[in-house]
């Protein structure tokens, strides 16, 4: 049996990309260890299919952590025999570039996002360049890469001259729905009250979280759960205290992915709101589209390319024309006022999940892995 070792600097308990690249080498013969990082507010995981290693560093984050992360992962990949090396992100690459040489394996490479380019690093010009070297060093020299859209993939390819394959990242297709557990009775929210959900492991800055707070001061009869992640959660708590909207949002930790997806088909709209301040967000195509699809939840989304282009391909919902939160709450009273037109984009969601789902979206990843054997 061929073993495949994928590497990711997460806690491993909330990224459902990485989980699905891992079922889906499972399924096809491989022996899978996924390899990430135990942080001191990690959550439990659940038993999976294949093995899994959580890495505790002092650090969490800074310099220190990644450069500690980084010899960590390199001496853990040299000591294991492993035919593929699956790096995600750029922060894995260096040593699974490192180790494939050493040992010959293959590498595939899986780029979640234009990490140069996201927002955490434009003012940072020193971290920045350390990335973009590592990644222009590296970059070219590889031949299986994959990412998330195909605007991200048209910039790799154009930049480095190397074939991008493009794997969405849309859900499973479940062989049976999981029963609805949770109810609104539960929540303690009036069924005559709409519920408006903002999900996420990035809930960062620049993600349009902090409006959707502020817009909840104008939203009628309805209720914003946040559920998740992220560096802009303590500013969102004081934000609601400040507003005084304690009845009108809250906010959940992160949660398991059955968990989540309980409360997000509660829902009657779903939003996702990320602002085009830099190039990776202005080409986002973020996984709580393709969870609000599934879950059936028609969407409210900022005016960026590949969301819309979605939206509009399975008519399933609306984009904002700016962030101001007053644009946002008419927007939301305005969808939510309009039954009819989200009893139609809900039904449509069915329509686009038979089709946004991992059984289909991946045949090209496959044939890459089965290549292998």
């Amino acid at each position: 049996m061929k073993r495949a070792i994928v590497s990711v600097i997460n806690d491993l308990s909330t990224d459902q990309r990485v989980h699905k690249v891992c079922t889906t080498l499972v399924e096809l013969g491989y022996e899978v260890t996924l390899v990430g990082r135990w942080q001191r507010k990690s959550i439990p995981l659940k038993p999976r299919n294949y093995a899994t290693k959580r890495m505790f560093l002092v650090f969490e984050k800074g310099p220190l952590f990644y450069f500690i992360f980084q010899k960590r992962l390199f001496w853990y990949l040299l000591v294991r025999k492993a035919d593929v090396l699956v790096a995600n992100d750029l922060d894995t690459l260096m040593p699974n570039y490192l180790v494939a040489k050493l040992k010959r394996s293959h590498l595939v490479y899986d780029s979640h996002e234009l990490f140069c380019e996201v927002p955490e690093l434009q003012h940072h010009a020193t971290k920045k360049r350390i990335w973009k070297t590592i990644e222009q060093w590296i970059f070219p020299k590889l031949r299986h890469v994959f990412t998330v859209n195909q605007s991200i993939a048209d910039i790799y390819g154009k930049e480095y001259h190397t074939e991008v394959n493009v794997v969405r990242n849309v859900p499973m297709m479940s062989p049976t729905e999981t029963p609805q557990t949770i109810t609104k009775r539960d929540l303690g929210i009036d069924d005559r009250q709409s519920i408006i959900v903002l999900q996420g492991a990035g809930i960062n800055i620049d993600r349009g979280a902090e409006e959707a707070v502020a817009a909840m001061q104008y939203v009628e009869n309805a209720i914003l759960l946040i559920i998740g992640s992220g560096d802009v959660i303590d500013i969102l708590k004081q934000n609601v205290k400040q507003l005084g909207l304690e009845n009108k949002v809250r906010i959940m930790g992160k949660l398991p992915f059955d968990e989540l997806m309980q409360y997000t088909r509660l829902a009657d709209l779903g939003l996702t709101l990320d602002k085009d301040t830099n190039i990776n967000y202005k080409y986002s195509l973020p996984n709580k589209l393709f969870d609000y699809i599934h879950a059936g939840v028609p969407v409210l989304s900022s005016d960026l390319v590949e969301i819309k282009n979605i939206l509009m391909q399975y008519e399933i919902g609306d984009t904002i024309a700016n962030h101001s939160p007053e644009h946002i709450a008419e927007k939301i009273n305005q969808l939510l006022n309009d039954k009819t037109k989200l009893a139609v984009w809900k039904k449509n969601t069915t329509i686009a999940a038979r089709n946004l789902n991992w059984e289909k979206e991946t045949e090209r990843l496959r044939q890459v892995y089965k290549s292998f054997l």
